[in-house]
């Protein structure tokens, strides 16, 4: 592990050897894994490292955690085939996790330019300040340092403010949003979400009983505020899940005015706002304004990650909310979450310094150049198979096909030729979008991307329905 290390991230070397662990297993029938502590022992790596390595792989569909047992995993053959029976998402998984893929389906903007170096050199610095046994055994919410610079990140105003008790730090995004699900007893309720909606967050709705009700964007591109109204009336929603970036769909945000009246809506409705801000601060135009500053901050909660921003070795998901404090914390205890102090402590350093910002400020004006040049390639090789509208943030194109095509189909074919895509239909409950699908426009790869397009626009023109 430490040859690994010297060449690569400790989370890559760590994934590599639990997919030569998996692999070697030769039988169908479950396996458990070894426990975060044990692995970490064995492998002289962080917990949170070894956290992070078995998120990637419950992401991709090989382990899945038992409450109070442990991780386990199926085998999966080195030769499996990308079938096209089973289930989409995790046909795309499958697909995304061959040798030699070209995954132009993933939402990574700090793929472009990640902190994952600072961090670790932060973190041997702190080493020196913190030797281990001065470290606190157990902070089941985060430590003090990064949540205090979270709530002052996110404090606008002495009457929309956030103290560090608000926020709320976990091991990943999924474990913070499944906890939130948990304390707000969604079973059974009614939630309505932005749509297109990530297929993580529509899953673990799904999972929970979750009644999910769909708000996509009208024709003219803009979220129709007449039928929000018609849903909080109608619909008994509880819950508003809606993003605090452009859209996806729309690649707009919502104006000051919109603001106000989706604010006067939730509140008139008795409705919770969940603000998704996964993305803040890729916006490629820095907002000024978002929801959270208008909505009745009684009925709001906010959650993030930073992966997003400053890549893989910042997997931690984050929440933060005035209220439910008694619920949430133990829910946090429950999980006992074993985080890394010295790369939370890392993380906080970001923000007090203002590196972060600084890392902000180029990654934007990457992902804006990047964006415009996938504007440029998209225009000479698929032309008038496709519409979209440019992205504002992020590191996505969604793209709708002008012709009536079988989208799995197209899937199929891009799995052949090693190029990975996101159906649209992964993106909504309802069935909608079946003539979408999202490509990133972050690329660092030896594939050429004219040819890989030029395939695309084949395959579009195969799948036509007849």
């Amino acid at each position: 592990m430490r040859e690994d290390k010297q060449a690569d991230f400790a989370y890559q070397a760590v994934y590599r050897y639990m997919i030569n662990l998996i692999n070697e297993v030769g039988t169908e029938a479950r396996v458990k894994l070894p426990s975060l502590r044990h692995l970490a022992e064995r492998l002289n790596v962080s917990i949170s490292t070894i956290q992070y390595a078995y998120s990637l792989l419950e992401k991709e569909g090989r382990v899945y955690s038992v409450a109070k047992s442990g991780y386990y995993a199926l085998p999966m053959a080195a030769n499996t085939p990308c079938c096209s029976a089973g289930d989409l998402l995790e046909r795309l998984y499958t697909g995304a996790r061959r040798p030699g893929m070209l995954v132009l389906s993933a939402d990574e903007p700090a793929q472009l330019l990640s902190l994952d170096g600072p961090l670790l050199q932060l973190e041997r610095e702190l080493v020196r300040q913190y030797p281990r046994q001065l470290q606190p055994y157990s902070q089941p919410c985060g430590i003090w340092e990064l949540r205090a610079a979270l709530a002052a990140r996110y404090t606008r105003s002495p009457t929309r403010c956030w103290q560090a008790d608000d926020v709320y730090i976990g091991a990943d995004l999924r474990g913070v949003l499944a906890i939130l699900i948990e304390v707000l007893a969604l079973n059974g309720a009614a939630v309505l979400v932005e749509s297109p909606c990530d297929w993580l967050i529509l899953r673990l709705l799904q999972d929970a009983g979750v009644r999910v009700i769909e708000w996509p964007c009208n024709e003219q591109g803009r979220l129709d505020l007449a039928y929000l109204e018609q849903q909080l009336r109608a619909e008994g929603v509880q819950l508003a899940l809606l993003s605090s970036t452009p859209g996806l769909a729309t690649g707009k945000a919502l104006s000051l005015a919109e603001q106000t009246q989706v604010a006067r809506l939730l509140e008139l409705y008795g409705c919770w706002l969940l603000e998704n801000d996964v993305h803040g601060g890729l916006e490629f135009e820095a907002s000024t304004r978002y929801l959270r500053d208008v909505v009745n901050p009684a009925r709001l909660i906010v959650f993030s990650t930073f992966e997003k921003v400053m890549g893989p070795e910042a997997p931690y998901g984050f929440l933060l909310s005035r209220h439910l404090s008694a619920q949430l914390q133990r829910q946090f205890l429950l999980r006992a979450f074993c985080l890394s102090s010295l790369r939370q402590r890392a993380i906080a350093r970001l923000y007090y310094t203002g590196r972060l910002d600084l890392h902000l400020q180029d990654l934007r004006a990457q992902l804006k150049a990047h964006a415009c040049a996938m504007q440029v390639h998209l225009a000479q090789h698929l032309g008038e198979r496709v519409t979209y509208r440019v992205p504002q943030a992020g590191a996505t194109y969604w793209l709708r096909s002008t012709e009536a095509v079988d989208m799995r189909r197209v899937f199929q074919d891009m799995l052949a030729r090693q190029v990975v895509i996101a159906p649209g239909e992964l993106f909504s409950v309802s069935g909608l979008y079946q003539q979408h699908f999202r490509l990133s426009h972050v690329l660092s790869t030896h594939h050429r991307l004219d040819l890989v397009l030029e395939a695309l626009a084949q395959a579009l023109k195969q799948g036509q329905n007849r």
